[in-house]
């Protein structure tokens, strides 16, 4: 039997194919980290000395910076870009580090050591921002279209307004990146909303950048907040650096895109009958809401009808109650679209029909450390584990091809380790 193993959480989950069965893994492009990236850190920054320094007229700096389900390297990030800063002129107690959640649930003290050093919370001012506290945002006008923009304002009011994140595919953005870390991490519940919104449009879709409207909403966001300056990454699935970029936005964005897409954008010569995914462990499994990004891109592998099998460990459970809420007694994904197309758009239930638009017509099996009975409300299937979804799916298989009558032949199997971050692309 064959023995593979994909990540689950911290640590790797073993199955086995049955006899004869074989898979392609399809993961991304290896390349080679950088042997020094604090340097290319430094090296990226020094340049822009004299276009960032401190004035009178700018004295106050603000810094976005990722929340818990997103792994960008903060401890080697921040520590150069805060001496940068100090460098360029600023002050220390006029520095503030953002943590840019989104609509996701702000993040406590006790928390922010999930994402930069102990040393860092007591040397630097750090707070996280909250989507619904109206009190903490500003409006700063409306995009082309028709996206109010109401972010942060401690944010907003900075001199120098710096974005820190990583530049990767994204299912209905594009790419993860740039301005995003602001124009939804640090904005109000109102703006996310009216940019998701547009989901469903046209051009939308990863690895989609000019002609993604919700992408290029995002850009006009970043312009309308004043974003000045970002520092991104190119990551591999081992959270490595492979690439790092600075300067406005959109440059980054466009220079980031290229390493990304040489790295993540995978051909794949033929639709499987099944897929096993991952989202690619902790902590872009920590919930479901998260890992759900594993079945948008999975499916692109999977043939009309195929199943996929999602392992995601989901430590925090499903991740949005009003995801859950929403759900309760539908009974079924056409229900779904059928309700999400006539009311309005709500952030948490727009999470159903992403699901929607890829397990209408496929079985999604869940092999998952969420209680068998919400995996259910969802309208998954709950799997104890990933050998039992496999056993099962090969029962079905060879019963299947027996009363058809046919030439036996194995499934075509594909398992993506990184889901999150592979994007699979049939060859036409």
């Amino acid at each position: 039997m064959t023995k593979l193993s994909i990540p689950y959480g911290k640590k790797m989950r073993e199955f086995s194919l049955p006899n004869g069965w074989a898979a392609d893994i399809i993961e991304p492009k290896a390349i080679t980290p950088l042997q020094n990236p604090r340097e290319a850190v430094e090296a990226e920054l020094r340049g822009l000395k004299s276009q960032y320094s401190a004035s009178p007229n700018r004295r106050r700096a603000a810094i976005a910076i990722n929340d818990k389900t997103r792994p960008v390297p903060h401890t080697l990030l921040l520590p150069v870009l805060l001496d940068w800063l100090l460098d360029c002129g600023y002050h220390r107690e006029e520095i503030t580090l953002i943590i840019a959640t989104g609509a996701h649930a702000p993040m406590t003290p006790d928390e922010f050591t999930m994402i930069v050093s102990k040393d860092m919370t007591r040397q630097w001012k750090i707070v996280s921002h909250d989507a619904f506290d109206e009190q903490n945002l500003v409006d700063l006008g409306m995009t082309s279209m028709g996206t109010p923009c109401r972010v942060n304002a401690a944010f907003a009011e900075a001199d120098l307004k710096i974005v820190v994140g990583n530049i990767e595919p994204h299912q209905f953005m594009g790419y993860s990146g740039g301005a995003k870390s602001a124009a939804i991490g640090l904005a109000s519940a109102e703006t996310i909303r009216a940019n998701h919104s547009m989901l469903s449009r046209e051009g939308t879709g990863p690895c989609r950048y000019e002609d993604n409207p919700i992408r290029q909403d995002v850009e006009e966001l970043g312009r309308l907040i004043g974003v000045d300056l970002a520092l991104n990454v190119v990551l591999d699935e081992s959270k490595d650096i492979v690439g790092v970029f600075a300067g406005d936005p959109v440059s980054v964005m466009k220079r980031g895109i290229a390493l990304a897409n040489e790295q993540f954008v995978i051909p794949v010569d033929a639709p499987a009958d099944l897929v096993i995914a991952s989202p690619g462990g902790f902590p872009k499994d920590i919930n479901l809401y998260q890992a759900q990004k594993a079945l948008r891109h999975g499916a692109r592998a999977a043939s009309h009808n195929a199943p996929v099998i999602i392992a995601a460990a989901c430590s925090e459970g499903v991740g949005s109650e009003g995801y859950q809420t929403w759900m309760k007694d539908i009974a079924d994904f056409a229900e779904v679209r059928r309700r999400f197309g006539i009311e309005e758009f709500r952030l948490g239930p727009h999470k159903a029909m992403l699901f929607a638009v890829d397990a209408e017509h496929r079985d999604i099996y869940l092999v998952s450390d969420i209680p068998d009975h919400q995996v259910r409300d969802l309208l998954l299937v709950p799997e104890k584990s990933i050998q039992h979804a496999v056993d099962n799916f090969a029962e079905r298989w060879v019963a299947a091809k027996k009363k058809c009558g046919g030439q036996f032949r194995p499934p075509r199997i594909v398992i993506l380790p990184f889901a999150n971050a592979t994007i699979p692309m049939l060859r036409r």
